[in-house]
């Protein structure tokens, strides 16, 4: 009998076709250049973002997010910041030629052609190289790209306020205002509201709770202006520039 002549194989699906544990493929004959994606590479990646979710956790709990006052949208001069990830696209809208009547391009077209430049790039180079100084499309482009946000950030953080943002959104203690008094009304006729908030707690200008100046000293303040403040704000009649005073004079938060 000649053999394997007349052997039969029979399949059974309660048998596994391949009892044999998962093993990654051999990539030696590639040092450096490749790996399997699971799991070799897979576990690197989940080891990287786990220890930048761990930093970030402390980070967190060792600064946390700051707290400002109530928003008040009747405060037209509150100027609000974005996060430092959007500084950049908040400092171009400053420049003469991205903000006013050409606030589209620096909002809608120069960020556009920005991202969309970056997604084309991959196929634009379609090279086989890895290595930056082989590949002068794609790294002219990119640091092109980092040089322009950095700048930018830098720009935003160096020039803003500081000071007047911490100000102008300071909790501050708050009072009962009776808004239809002589003096809050005189206030809100002349304007003053748009600076110092319509809860009286501050914005561009202080907040006019506790202020520690007698009624002479406003009604001073008011025509001659103070600081930032420029004379001849108060426009009013001065019957309204006493109810002004007296207002602001008695108005504490005690």
């Amino acid at each position: 009998m000649h053999r394997g002549k007349g052997m039969k194989f029979v399949g059974d699906s309660r048998i596994s076709a391949n009892g044999k544990p998962f093993i990654p493929k051999d990539y030696s004959e590639y040092p450096g250049k490749t790996e399997a994606f699971w799991p070799n590479f897979l576990l690197k990646e989940w080891l990287v973002g786990a220890v930048f979710l761990v930093g970030f956790l402390c980070l967190t709990a060792a600064h946390p997010a700051p707290l400002e006052r109530i928003a008040d949208p009747t405060d037209t001069a509150y100027i609000p910041l974005p996060d430092w990830y959007f500084l950049f696209l908040y400092q171009l809208l400053k420049y003469s030629y991205a903000s006013g009547p050409y606030n589209i391009v620096g909002s809608i077209i120069i960020p556009t052609l920005a991202f969309g430049g970056l997604m084309l790039a991959p196929f634009l180079d379609r090279g086989p190289e890895r290595r930056p100084a082989k590949r002068p499309f794609a790294t002219s482009f990119m640091l092109l790209a980092i040089a322009g946000v950095v700048f930018l950030t830098w720009q935003s953080v160096y020039y803003h306020d500081w000071d007047k943002a911490a100000s102008q959104g300071k909790i501050v203690e708050g009072v009962a205002i009776d808004k239809e008094a002589g003096g809050y009304k005189a206030l809100e006729a002349n304007t003053c509201l748009s600076c110092h908030g319509a809860e009286l707690t501050g914005g561009a200008g202080p907040a006019l709770i506790d202020t520690g100046h007698t009624a002479d000293e406003i009604k001073d303040i008011a025509k001659n202006g103070t600081g930032g403040m420029p004379a001849g704000i108060f426009k009013g009649s001065d019957e309204e520039l006493e109810a002004l005073a007296e207002f602001l004079a008695n108005l504490s938060a005690k």
